[in-house]
C-alpha cells in the first residue's frame, strides 16, 4: 500500500481558471448568508447611550422662563386676551400660560431646539383644534366647531386665529374689510360673486362675511346665523320679509331666501336668480300638470287665460302679486 502523500500527488491539478471561479463563489456566499456579520447593526456608541439615558420627560418651567428668550412675543401677550390663562386658577395653567399651548418647556429650554417644543401651526389640523378645545369646547362662540365645514375640511383654529399678533386687537381681524380679506384668501370663488352689479355691500365695507355666516359652525347650512331663534340671519336686515304671515309664499317658508335670490351677487336686479321675474316665477308655476292642486291651484298648472306671457302687461308677475315674500289679506298675494 503506498502512502497517502503519494495518492494525492497523483490526483491531476485543476484548471487555474477553475480554481478561481469556486473561489468567487465561495466568498459571495459568505456575504449573502443571513444573519452574517455584514447584516448585524452597529453597536451603539457610548456617547448615543449617554444622550438617550439623559433625555427626560419634559416638565412645565413657568412663563417667565419663556420671557428670558421670547421677551417681545412675552410684552405682547400682556394684552392678548389669552392672559387671562395666565392668572386665572380655574384652567389649571395659572403662571403657564404659554405652555397651555406649547407644551412642558423644559427639554425646549435645555436643547434651544424648536423640535423640543409643541408648534400648533406645524401638527396636524385635528390636534391643534384639539388643544385650543381643552378651553374652549362647548362655549356658545365656538359651539359646533367640531361639526362645521372648516373642521371638515382640515381649516383649523390657527388658520384664522392669530394667538401672538393681533394683541389688544383680539385674535382675529374686526374690522369688516379685515374680516373679509381674510375669508377671501380661501373663498376665492365667493369674493368674485361679489364684483357683480348688484350684490351686498361687502367690497364697499359695509358688511362682512360673519354678518352671515358662523365660521365656527351652524344649524343651518353653509353655516348661515342665525336670527330669531332658528330663523335664517337674512332676516336680521330683512325684517319686513320675515312674517308670520297669513297667506305665506312657500318657498320662503321651505327654501329660504335662496331659492329665488343669489345672496352673494348676481347680474340680474334684485340679485335674482334669473334675468326677468316671470323667468323666476315660472321655475314653480309653470304649465306642467301636476299630480295634485295646492289649495289656491296656481302650483303647477296652466295659469288663467289673463296670463298671456306674450304680452308685456302680463310679463313681469310683481305689478301685480306685490306681496311675494308673503301677505296678511290676499291668498294670491295681491296686496
Amino acid at each position: 500500500m503506498k502512502p497517502l502523500l503519494t495518492s494525492v500527488r497523483q490526483i491531476p491539478a485543476l484548471p487555474s481558471s477553475i480554481g478561481w471561479l469556486a473561489a468567487l463563489v465561495a466568498a459571495v456566499a459568505i456575504f449573502t448568508l443571513p444573519g452574517s456579520a455584514q447584516e448585524k447593526p452597529a453597536a451603539p456608541t457610548p456617547a448615543a447611550e449617554t444622550k438617550a439615558e439623559s433625555k427626560k420627560p419634559a416638565e412645565y418651567i413657568g412663563s417667565e422662563m419663556c420671557a428670558s428668550c421670547h421677551e417681545d412675543i412675552a410684552k405682547a401677550f400682556q394684552k392678548n386676551p389669552h392672559h387671562v390663562v395666565e392668572t386665572d386658577k380655574k384652567r389649571g395653567f395659572e403662571t403657564k400660560a404659554c405652555e397651555s399651548c406649547h407644551g412642558p418647556g423644559s427639554n425646549h429650554m435645555e436643547s434651544m431646539s424648536a423640535a423640543d417644543i409643541r408648534n400648533p401651526l406645524k401638527l396636524r389640523p385635528a390636534e391643534t383644534d384639539r388643544r385650543c378645545l381643552t378651553c374652549h369646547l362647548n362655549q356658545p362662540t365656538n359651539a359646533g366647531r367640531i361639526n362645521s365645514s372648516h373642521a371638515k375640511n382640515q381649516v383649523s383654529c390657527v388658520s384664522c386665529h392669530s394667538i401672538h399678533k393681533n394683541g389688544p386687537n383680539g385674535l382675529v381681524p374686526r374690522k369688516a374689510t379685515d374680516i373679509n380679506q381674510l375669508c377671501s384668501g380661501c373663498h376665492t370663488d365667493v369674493w368674485a360673486s361679489f364684483q357683480r352689479p348688484f350684490k351686498h355691500r361687502l367690497p364697499e365695507g359695509a358688511m362682512s362675511c360673519v354678518d352671515c355666516h358662523n365660521p365656527h359652525g351652524g344649524v343651518l347650512p353653509h353655516m348661515i346665523q342665525t336670527a330669531n331663534a332658528n330663523e335664517p340671519g337674512c332676516f336680521k336686515c330683512h325684517g319686513d320679509k320675515r312674517g308670520p304671515f297669513t297667506f305665506e309664499h312657500a318657498p320662503v317658508r321651505l327654501e329660504g331666501c335662496s331659492a329665488c335670490h343669489q345672496p352673494h351677487g348676481s347680474a340680474n336686479p334684485r340679485m335674482l336668480t334669473r334675468a326677468e321675474v316671470r323667468f323666476v316665477c315660472l321655475e314653480c308655476h309653470s304649465n306642467l300638470p301636476a299630480p295634485t292642486l295646492p289649495a289656491n291651484g296656481t302650483l303647477g298648472t296652466v295659469p288663467p287665460a289673463i296670463h298671456d306671457l306674450r304680452s308685456p302687461r302680463f310679463q313681469n308677475c310683481n305689478v301685480c302679486h306685490q306681496k311675494v315674500h308673503g301677505s296678511y289679506v290676499s291668498r294670491d298675494l295681491l296686496k
